[in-house]
């Protein structure tokens, strides 16, 4: 199986495969290349419906020349926590950068989020964004409401009074349950303009079908949330040793579903 960085050319196979609807797992199979790989180089150059190939070709050759330029200074920077491959750390936030922006969020909000996620102490000072990710203030502070409007991120005041920014575990119930929230504020609306449209015609059914929707989606979301709670509690499970073998093709996530 080939490595190293992939090539324009497997980068236009990848395009083609994406306009025909192909799957990450079936696109790599093609190219003799991991499923990861495909799916990491899609995730962090657009996602399937903006994914350009000489973007992304221009992309990683910008990134390449930047980490150039950086070995210098890295070489001499701190060794990694806990015996971490500094290498492996960057290229997984990058990865995370990618799908989380895939789901939606910016790319500021993206890189202060995955920052927050693998940060040991799960929390961290606006100067601490600043300095890590050379950023603005501003762009920081902004992207830290939209994350906290979320659910995702909350405030708190440490010993010395600065303010920290926080991702705890238990941060993924709160947001799950904010989201349940947005959508019964939503079918509430949705239920106004049944009165509004008349009760009887074909739009207020089909507003009340929506809310009826909701309704469902939420309790359910409520209560698998209340049920996992514990799950964001407990301590890391060991895996078998032979439970990684293959990464690749059983961890990436499959536009098949």
């Amino acid at each position: 199986m080939p490595g190293g960085r992939l090539t324009k050319q497997e980068r236009q196979q990848i395009a083609l495969g994406l306009a025909d609807d192909l799957s990450y797992a079936e696109i790599a199979r093609r190219l003799d290349r991991p499923t990861s790989t495909v799916t990491r180089e899609v995730l962090r150059n657009g996602g399937p419906g903006g994914y350009r190939a000489e973007l992304a070709h221009r992309a990683t050759e910008r990134r390449a020349q930047r980490s150039r330029q950086a070995a210098p200074r890295a070489a001499q920077a701190a060794p990694q926590a806990h015996g971490r491959d500094a290498a492996a750390v960057a290229d997984f936030e990058e990865s995370l950068i990618g799908v989380l922006m895939a789901s939606g969020l910016s790319k500021m909000t993206a890189r202060v989020l995955t920052c927050m996620f693998t940060t040991d102490d799960g929390s961290v000072t606006a100067a601490h964004l600043v300095q890590r990710l050379q950023v603005s203030p501003a762009s920081v502070s902004k992207a830290i409401t939209f994350l906290e409007a979320q659910g995702l991120v909350r405030r708190e005041r440490d010993e010395g009074r600065r303010e920290r920014y926080v991702a705890d575990n238990d941060v993924w119930y709160q947001s799950t349950v904010a989201s349940a929230r947005a959508n019964d504020q939503l079918a509430a609306t949705a239920r106004e303009g049944v009165v509004v449209l008349g009760a009887d015609t074909p739009a207020a059914a089909r507003l009340e079908n929506i809310a009826r929707f909701l309704d469902f989606i939420s309790e359910s979301m409520i209560r698998a949330a209340e049920q996992a709670r514990e799950v964001l509690h407990t301590g890391p499970v060991t895996a078998p040793d032979d439970a990684g073998a293959a990464p690749d093709e059983a961890g990436a996530p499959s536009r098949d579903g």
